[in-house]
């Protein structure tokens, strides 16, 4: 997983900025009701980089996709309806430009003064984004004389404003995406052992590549939601009417010896908090995994359990999260979750722990939690960290570091 973090150029490595135009690719993907943009991570994450240029005198040119589009023109999805948003976030003025390539394009950026910032539409409403086209890449291109990659949860796609821009402009790194690669970096390039990873999530089959990739090296993989049946399930344990992936369990089995060969400690639950029915506060029970009837389901991981992973992280130096242990969405069954977050949020206080977790699940429970900030590094990605656990290498960053 290191090789991904080859050198890259930052915004320290830039230059004089002043009066020159700096196409900056951000993730803008906010979600929405109407008008109001009712998660507004991702423009504080943008933020930074955009005012560092904007102060150093740029034209910053901001890219960015909105929805799915398709490459044609919606709309609803296009960027207009973000200026103002992202203006209450960064305390100046955002002017929005029609195009992202073109002479109409062209003609506006050359309006605008050193310091301006100005959105430009989506990239998606452009076939050639999702293909890479050589042909909107040059075309873009002809905007900016700098390019600057702030966006890592795009980072694992090969697009035309993610990645090829990257070969045809000098290319460097925002403050969010740096920041990003060097928590990933230390959590798992090159981390600090013992290593704990969690991964949880309802299935296997989603996660297979990140925990085979894990148990080389990691110390302990911490096994919950859905997926913790079906390796309970693949060591003969009856999980009733559990989520389950019944025909995965060779492949579960394949994992666990895997695990073993490494010297990694797969921890599985031994209690559980089981229903009879999927809704918000059934009657539950508190039962070893060995005790789960017929006609219940495992729903969280049981305290006994929580109490004895929380004892492992007292002992490791890194953690890396991705995905919740119970069905954390529907009371009481974030309660593991909850639980053990905030043991790894007093272990990160008390400086004992670097602690990186990363997903939109993950990221939605810790807030539920409340220790979201308490945390070395929390990923917005979903995708992009997805990948970068399964240590595959993501086009975005690569581009960069050549």
């Amino acid at each position: 997983m290191g090789t991904a973090m080859a050198a890259f150029r930052t915004l320290d490595d830039i230059g004089d900025v002043r009066g020159k135009r700096v196409l900056v690719r951000e993730d803008l993907n906010v979600p929405m009701e109407g008008t109001r943009v009712t998660d507004d991570t991702r423009l504080r994450a943008a933020a930074p980089t955009i005012a560092e240029l904007s102060d150093k005198g740029a034209i910053v040119l901001v890219l960015a996709h909105f929805g799915r589009p398709k490459g044609e023109r919606r709309p609803e999805m296009s960027l207009a309806q973000l200026t103002l948003p992202l203006k209450d976030v960064i305390g100046r003025e955002v002017m929005f430009i029609d195009d992202c390539q073109g002479q109409a394009a062209l003609d506006a950026v050359a309006m605008l003064q050193p310091g301006d910032v100005a959105i430009l539409e989506n990239t998606r409403f452009h076939k050639g984004e999702e293909k890479n086209d050589p042909a909107l890449v040059a075309a873009m291109a002809l905007l900016g004389d700098l390019y600057v990659n702030d966006a890592f949860s795009a980072a694992h796609r090969a697009h035309a404003s993610t990645e090829g821009l990257a070969h045809v402009l000098p290319a460097f790194a925002g403050r969010s995406m740096q920041s990003e690669l060097e928590a990933l970096e230390k959590a798992l390039g090159s981390p600090e052992h013992p290593v704990a990873a969690v991964v949880g999530g309802a299935k296997v089959s989603t996660k297979l590549d990140v925990l085979r990739h894990l148990v080389a090296r990691v110390d302990h993989l911490i096994i919950g939601g859905g997926m913790a049946n079906t390796f309970l399930a693949a060591r003969g344990v009856d999980v009733g009417k559990s989520l389950c992936e019944h025909d995965l369990a060779g492949t579960a089995l394949k994992i666990l010896d895997a695990a073993e060969q490494a010297n990694c400690i797969v921890h599985l639950p031994y209690d559980v908090v089981v229903a009879k029915e999927f809704r918000a506060n059934p009657p539950t029970r508190t039962v070893n995994v060995h005790e789960v009837a017929a006609d219940e389901m495992i729903l969280d991981v049981g305290p006994a359990a929580v109490e004895a992973l929380g004892d492992a992280l007292k002992t490791c130096k890194t953690l890396v999260w991705n995905g919740p242990l119970g069905a954390f969405e529907t009371p009481p069954f974030d309660t593991a979750t909850v639980s053990l977050a905030k043991t790894a949020a007093a272990l990160t206080r008390s400086g004992s722990l670097v602690s990186v977790a990363g997903g939109g699940d993950t990221v939605a429970a810790l807030n539920q939690a409340g220790v979201a900030d308490e945390f070395s590094f929390v990923s917005t990605a979903g995708g992009a960290f997805l990948e970068w656990m399964e240590g595959k290498p993501l086009p975005g960053v690569d581009a960069l570091s050549r």
